[in-house]
């Protein structure tokens, strides 16, 4: 059974940091792509970051591009999103996702696998 497993979301300032982590059991997390995803109250979900499955190419969202950093470490299935120079608008739930295929994918149906997110809440 495939696990992900968000943490590492709180409360913080505008201007501030965050890194996300993201646990994964019952895959082989090395052979998956994998990405972040946001959705903020009533909007849809969005994509944030993905990563490719040897770390060799990474894609951002225009939005979060300069701020955020997806990285992985295979040898512990881990994913993770560093966020710097928060704003308000990154305000939402972050969910991470896997996939089964190896490149770097933007559209959430590319993802099969997903955690049940972690609150990132940022105040002006």
């Amino acid at each position: 059974q495939v696990q992900l497993v968000e943490s590492g979301g709180g409360l913080v300032q505008a201007g501030g940091s965050l890194r996300l982590s993201c646990a994964a059991s019952g895959l082989t997390f090395s052979r998956n792509a994998m990405g972040w995803f946001r959705q903020a109250p009533g909007k849809e979900r969005e994509f944030v970051a993905a990563i490719n499955w040897i770390a060799s190419s990474t894609y951002y969202a225009a939005s979060v591009r300069g701020r955020f950093t997806i990285s992985r470490n295979n040898a512990k299935n881990t994913l993770y999103l560093q966020m710097d120079s928060l704003i308000p608008e990154d305000t939402a739930v972050y969910f991470c996702a896997a996939s089964t295929g190896h490149a770097v994918y933007t559209d959430l149906r590319d993802y099969h696998y997903w955690g049940q997110g972690t609150q990132v809440t940022v105040s002006s």
